[in-house]
């Protein structure tokens, strides 16, 4: 296996993890080269078993013969960058997680029509640019069912660095794609449920959304939640019913709750 001793910060194969940002490594303009780090031996071998193609390794000296092993072994041509730990602390900006980062090719980016293909219940993330809460109903979708997850363009990336580590590496686990406007899906035989606090809203539990064949449950953002014209166009909406006066939960605890009630 190719291990490569760091001893300078200015090594130019390691600029993918410390000088570009994440929108220089999804790359837009050249998708054929764009790329996303995972961090943390659990998420990376998580993404290698989804079918992730690893660039390369960076990893504390200590986790060559320990946590990092199992990866080395699955990709043994890959080169292995390694150095102490507070080298790689200075190089990358943070304390790694448990010691681990991997390069990896972004995958091409599939369709609507392919990422639903066959599923029942599907999640559409409308402008969410929190990556806590973009790695976090990530979690939820794979925990509790959802079959597809759909983005639109204003959300922030699921390849994110974080949102990937948030997520524990679910982000592997649920087909995933961009979509331009969730009507999209009802030509696919989808009906649209719009999570939202309107008066002609039915409470999540009502039984005429747990019977739909096919639904697409759609989450808005942190603040403003769901636009107007999103609401308007969408078959239902719906309501998680709270009390003590509360009026809203954050967008991830919200897409737990409708998730686990329409699975």
């Amino acid at each position: 296996m190719p291990i490569i001793a760091i001893s300078s910060l200015d090594t130019p194969q390691l600029r993918i993890y410390s000088a570009l940002t994440e929108t220089q490594l999804r790359s837009r303009l050249d998708p054929a080269n764009a790329i996303f780090i995972a961090e943390s031996p659990k998420v990376i071998n998580t993404a290698l078993s989804a079918g992730m193609q690893p660039l390369s390794l960076l990893c504390e000296e200590r986790h060559i013969t320990g946590d990092a092993a199992d990866i080395i072994a699955r990709h043994p041509q890959m080169p292995v960058y390694t150095g102490p730990r507070e080298l790689l602390a200075q190089l990358t900006g943070y304390t790694l997680t448990r010691g681990v980062l991997c390069a990896m090719r972004r995958p091409a980016e599939a369709s609507v029509a392919d990422v639903c293909s066959g599923a029942r219940r599907v999640a559409v993330i409308d402008g969410v640019v929190d990556t806590t809460n973009i790695g976090a109903i990530f979690r939820s979708a794979a925990a509790l069912g959802i079959e597809a997850v759909l983005l639109t363009r204003n959300s922030c990336d699921p390849l994110n660095r974080r949102s990937i580590r948030v997520s524990m590496g679910s982000v592997f686990l649920v087909p995933w794609t961009w979509i331009d406007d969730a009507s999209q899906l009802q030509d696919l035989g989808f009906k649209t449920i719009a999570m939202a606090l309107t008066d002609d809203s039915l409470p999540i539990d009502s039984p005429i959304l747990s019977a739909l064949p096919r639904a697409a449950i759609i989450m808005g953002t942190e603040g403003d939640g769901l636009p107007l014209k999103t609401i308007s166009a969408s078959d239902y909406v719906a309501r998680i019913p709270m009390a003590h006066g509360v009026d809203s939960l954050n967008v991830a605890a919200a897409a737990a709750v409708a998730f686990w009630q329409l699975r």
